[in-house]
């Protein structure tokens, strides 16, 4: 549970707060690559609480400007991008992905020539990533690109999206640090009695299929969680058939990226970024790739059709299923089939994420055990505000090399720590200084 204050500190994220300031010292994802075409239309981005317009020009550079035309406040959205620059539909003035203000042809060429300086606008660091735009929105010097694994690899071994989640960015990662969940929110219903997304299942079944039924018959996971050099790494182990303990491990890298488990070796990775468009809703980057080969034409559609933590979204990337249809909630498929009545895993963790509210008060929350992840991740990042007000740089943001980490699923005996697992399932790749 947090204080009211906390929980502010938590989840404010605009210019001026102590969280926006945190934010604002990481690059953050803010456009798939494919949104933006060479000339073509501007988009409106609202990132953190601030508006933007971004665009790709002639030569194929993105440019995300403030969207005040300098001259007379005319909003640049509506402006013409032609010739390396994005003209103003009120008087013609134009600016470069720089924010530089080109041409000025209202003025005399001597009165353009003084003005073209003072007439700068702002434009946010910009830089191309694993089919991803991200951006830097703080001041001075940028820190280095988080070295995610997913977009170190050839585009054919991975697939990105996005969708627009309307709830504030914390209760939405949070969901995503909670295993637990899956023991009921993703579970399945056989006459009236919880089963596995699979159905009844036998106990002869092999640890990639088993899992499945683990996750139903022991609720009560045991989390351990550990600090390394860009965030947290946590382990969750459940009672098996046998001595084994069944491993799901979901790695935190600071300040809005995950790693999903439920992957054993061979099988795709997926992970998500939450980045705030404010308060009260959030773009999350979803990202799913294989380590070792490439995707084909058939797990790229059904990834695209809203396959595991991917949701089903128009053309603007807005859930189909959301909170303003109730996520199309069947009762009779809840109780028939589903334990929630809501296709997809993302829209289910959507609909408890909002259902929270757009802010969730965690002044009135009673936690357990299986909260862990949770209170450390909140933990972490109150700490990184309180680095950050005292000149220090919050956790990860200098050390690019730490964000290469996996998470996943692994087998290992009862007696088993952690660290062990990890070593033996990921080796380089579990976490860099792991306190």
């Amino acid at each position: 549970m947090l204080t009211s204050e906390e929980n502010r500190t938590l989840t404010e994220t605009g210019p001026g707060t102590a969280m926006g300031e945190v934010f604002r010292a990481y690059w953050q994802p803010v456009l798939l690559a494919r949104e933006l075409e060479v000339d073509g239309a501007p988009i409106r981005l609202k990132l953190l609480g601030e508006d933007f317009v971004a665009f790709r020009d002639t030569s194929g550079r993105v440019g995300i400007v403030e969207p005040r035309c300098s001259h007379r406040g005319a909003s640049l959205f509506f402006g013409r991008n032609e010739a390396c620059g994005l003209r103003c539909a009120y008087h013609g003035w134009k600016f470069n992905v720089d924010g530089q203000c080109v041409d000025l042809p209202t003025s005399e060429a001597d009165t353009a020539e003084r003005q073209k300086a003072e007439a700068t606008i702002r434009a946010l660091k910009v830089t191309e990533y694993g089919d991803i735009i991200w951006a830097f929105l703080g001041d001075g010097e940028a820190p280095p690109l988080p070295k995610l694994e997913f977009a170190e690899l050839p585009a054919s071994q991975r697939f990105v999206s996005k969708k627009f989640q309307q709830c504030n960015w914390a209760q939405a990662v949070e969901g995503g640090l909670d295993t637990a969940h899956f023991s009921y929110l993703h579970a399945g219903i056989s006459e009236g009695q919880k089963t596995s997304l699979l159905g009844r299942m036998d106990i002869n079944e092999p640890p990639p299929i088993a899992r499945f039924r683990w996750l139903v018959e022991d609720g009560i996971p045991k989390f351990t969680v550990l600090r390394h050099g860009s965030g947290l790494v946590l382990g969750a182990s459940r009672q098996t058939d046998d001595s084994q303990l069944y491993w799901r491990i979901t790695q935190f890298m600071m300040p809005n990226h995950s790693l999903a488990p439920n992957t054993f070796p061979g099988e795709t990775c997926q992970g998500n970024s939450w980045v705030p468009i404010d308060d009260r809703s959030c773009w999350v980057f979803c990202f799913a790739y294989q380590l070792e080969r490439d995707l084909s034409q058939s797990e790229r559609d059904r990834l695209a059709a809203g396959q595991g933590i991917f949701a089903e979204v128009d053309e603007d990337f807005v859930p189909l299923r959301r909170r303003e249809n109730d996520y199309l909630l069947d009762r009779d498929m809840q109780r028939g089939s589903n334990f929630t009545g809501i296709h997809g895993i993302s829209e289910q963790d959507a609909a408890i994420a909002d259902s929270q509210g757009f802010i969730a008060d965690r002044s009135r929350e009673l936690l357990g055990q299986t909260d862990l992840g949770v209170v450390r991740f909140r933990r972490i990042m109150l700490q990184a505000v309180a680095d950050r007000l005292a000149g220090k740089a919050p956790h990860g943001s200098n050390n690019a090399e730490a964000y290469r980490v996996r998470s996943g699923d692994a087998m290992s005996g009862c007696d088993a720590t952690l660290p062990e697992v990890l070593e033996q399932r990921f080796g380089q790749y579990a976490g860099s200084s792991i306190e």
